[in-house]
């Protein structure tokens, strides 16, 4: 760096500023010379006119890249002392040090330029207001910007290309390591974590469903193997739904090597900041695919109808199909088609016995001014398919009957073989211990303590496991004899009767239509009282069905259902002529389009039975009070009040709908409302898997007075706890 007549006794009576970056923490750790060349630059400093005192080191953007990918709080402070005028002269080892990005860099340029300050680097010292010199750091900055470039396209085209054959080295997942070989990818030496990843396949093609596999693993109590890193120990873990996922969704495991599937990109939020974020790409636009480069557990065919039956369990969004089956008794549930439109058909549920019906969404779309199609009982619809179902089914009955037998003795053998290898690892970890104990000197005794400590935890793990492999090892099903077997097949003859059966659920009876059919296309005949249903298998054949509907007599006069509803909760409330104004205020009508009046309120309220409003002697226990005050006595959001509202867990006082809600603080609330629920009330997750049902039905049991409920406040797992009582009907019965 060359002194010149440029350093003025204005320049040296302001600070200097000597600014210090490495692009990466790597770079910081292993290029120690570059850091220590940088910090040198005090001296230059001081050689160069300023005192110690005035020169400030900015190195707080050590390991920092100068991109403009990453916010420099460092070098955003520089440029402001800069602007302000109190800076003399900036020193940088070079160019790239101070900024990698056009943008940073003029931008620095034009305040030291404007403020009178020098910029200085290996080369010499400049001042950016000078033509020559503004024109040399515009250069070098350029070069800077170019040179990272030409380096980043230098090593993504040397990845992009070794990723092509199929040899890059990247993670992989659980169950794979890496081979000797350019590209070579072998399976887990551990015999333990093959089979565990072979039975999320196995019980995938069984089941159907991630979260059903998930849940199994659950019931059976099985672990499942994780690891963080390449480099890491593999830990045996209670599943997780995001790890069975994970695994039915990774190519790795169809041996396809994969790279590309994502793109990082930056862009401009709402306060104009730039942000990164990274986009999952469909599988069309993966950089690299290689199908069969290595063995996997499932073939490529396999992995692609995995992921096409799981897409199809997803959720429905409005006025589209599919959704993985639910407990309700329609069983064409994502399988019914309009006839006019096109659209999927929903299911509703209505009357006392909850008849399934199906209707179609045109009504709704586009603000309401859709097409009415249809809405039709699903009763006859949904007999008339299960008949046409048994009647194609049949000739494959025995052997389906046969298969299910063997399938249910597969599936207890899967569970134990897991079980058995869990075994062997709590045995080999407790051997393990040992020799690490029976090695250490006796002298050493601290230790010795630690590893007899670990020697008995080890120890009691192998107990625990071996016991609960006895226990299951006797919970064996019973092999069945030729007779039984003989009995069974006889009763697989005539799948009628397994269809009707009391254990066959709505469930399973959806899961066998869906193995056969893709669609049933609905056409309704209203005039003719008549329904044209169009039944289409796999594989194309087709079926034409005609199906005549049940005449319904013509609706008389009726009061709206709205008002019928309201009625019962502003009885409880009010007499018969404050109900006639409240119904009028609100735009109501009577049957014949006429105004309430106190007399037709009570002929409408004593024709549905309803009570007429008595004063009460004494008034109801409790304090009523908004939501916000109730929030606070109870100690929680007013989210959280509103949810359970929704959810049915707190019960509400509303005068009329769209009026503010209101709570009734009593102690039966509150006793609700714990710190923590007693031993026999179970998580929302544990309560579903005992009853076999899905969340929202048990929230509309808890709403309904069926199940027991408790909300914990406080702890590591706040939230419901149910109170699941043996006596509890069971969605999957047995019979001996």
């Amino acid at each position: 760096m060359s002194e010149s007549g440029k350093i003025k006794l204005s320049h040296t009576r302001r600070a200097a500023f000597v600014y210090i970056r490495q692009s990466s923490p790597s770079q910081v750790e292993y290029n120690r010379e570059s850091t220590a060349r940088q910090y040198a630059l005090v001296e230059k400093a001081c050689e160069l006119g300023w005192a110690k005192e005035q020169v400030t080191v900015v190195d707080e953007d050590l390991g920092l890249s100068g991109s403009g990918s990453v916010k420099r709080s460092g070098f955003a402070r520089m440029t402001a002392e800069v602007a302000l005028g109190h800076v003399g002269i900036v020193l940088g080892l070079e160019v790239s040090r101070l900024a990698r990005n056009n943008a940073d860099w003029y931008r620095l340029l034009d305040l030291c330029g404007m403020t009178d300050t020098l910029i200085g680097d290996s080369d010499g010292i400049y001042h950016p207001a000078l033509f020559n010199d503004r024109l040399i750091l515009g250069l070098k900055g350029t070069m800077s910007e170019a040179e990272l470039h030409i380096l980043r396209a230098r090593l993504d085209g040397g990845i992009r290309n070794k990723a092509a054959r199929g040899e890059l080295r990247r993670g992989l997942p659980v169950g794979f390591v890496w081979g000797e070989e350019d590209g070579e990818v072998l399976f887990q030496s551990d015999e333990a974590v093959v089979g565990a990843l072979h039975t999320v396949f196995s019980k995938f093609t069984e089941l159907g469903s991630a979260r059903k596999v998930w849940l199994w693993f659950r019931s059976e109590g099985l672990s499942f193997p994780l690891r963080a890193t390449m480099n890491s120990q593999i830990r045996w873990v209670a599943p997780t739904y995001t790890a069975i996922h994970n695994v039915l969704t990774n190519p790795v495991y169809a041996g396809a090597y994969a790279y590309g599937k994502c793109r990082h990109e930056r862009y401009v939020d709402e306060q104009g900041r730039f942000r990164r974020r990274t986009r999952h790409l469909p599988l069309a636009e993966w950089a690299v695919l290689l199908p069969d480069h290595h063995p996997g557990f499932i073939d490529w065919a396999t992995y692609q109808a995995n992921q096409n039956r799981i897409d199809a369990n997803v959720h429905p969004q409005p006025h589209q199909a599919g959704g993985a089956v639910r407990e309700g008794a329609a069983l064409l549930q994502g399988l019914a088609i309009c006839g006019k439109c096109g659209r999927h058909l929903h299911t509703h549920y209505s009357g006392r016995n909850a008849s399934p019906g199906y209707h179609c969404s045109g009504k709704d779309i586009v603000q309401g001014r859709g097409v009415y199609c249809l809405n039709v009982g699903g009763v006859q619809i949904d007999q008339a398919v299960a008949d046409a179902f048994l009647k194609a089914l049949t000739p494959a009955a025995v052997e389906a009957t046969e298969q299910a037998m063997r399938q249910l003795e597969a599936d207890h053998d899967a569970a134990l073989g897991q079980w058995r290898l869990a075994v062997e690892r709590a045995r080999y970890e407790a051997e393990r211990a040992e020799r690490q104990y029976r090695a250490v000197e006796p002298e050493n005794r601290l230790v010795a303590r630690g590893l007899e400590t670990e020697w008995e935890k080890r120890l009691r793990e192998l107990t625990a496991a071996e016991a609960e492999l006895e226990r299951r090892q006797q919970q064996r099903p019973r092999t069945l004899s030729p007779e039984e077997k003989a009995r069974v097949r006889a009763l697989g003859s005539d799948l009628r009767k397994v269809w009707t059966a009391p254990t066959t659920t709505d469930r399973d009876r959806k899961e066998l239509l869906r193995t056969l059919l893709e669609e049933v296309i609905v056409v309704v005949d209203r005039p003719e009282h008549r329904a044209h249903l169009t039944l289409r298998w796999r594989g194309g054949e087709l079926t034409e069905i005609d199906l005549p509907l049940p005449r319904s007599l013509p609706r008389g006069l009726r009061t709206s259902e709205d008002t019928i509803s309201l009625l019962p909760r502003l009885a409880a409330l009010y007499p018969d002529e404050v109900i006639a104004g409240i119904l009028n205020r609100q735009g109501r009508k009577t049957a014949t389009g006429e105004r309430f009046t106190a007399n037709q309120v009570g002929n409408l309220r004593r024709y549905r039975g309803i009570p007429r409003f008595q004063p009460p002697a004494q008034p109801p226990q409790g304090e009523v009070v908004p939501i916000c005050k109730a929030a606070k006595i109870l100690g929680m959001n007013t989210s959280t009040i509103h949810r359970w509202l929704a959810e049915g867990f707190i019960a509400g006082e509303q005068v009329t709908p769209g009026a503010p809600w209101q709570i009734r603080i009593t102690e039966e609330l509150r006793s609700r409302i714990v710190e923590q629920a007693p031993p026999e009330y179970l998580p929302m997750l544990e309560a579903t898997m005992k009853l076999g049902v899905s969340r929202q039905t048990v929230l509309q049991r808890v709403k309904r007075g069926d199940l027991e409920a408790m909300l914990v406040t406080s702890g590591r797992r706040k939230g419901l706890r149910i109170r699941v009582m043996d006596d509890q009907p069971r969605l999957f019965a047995t019979t001996s």
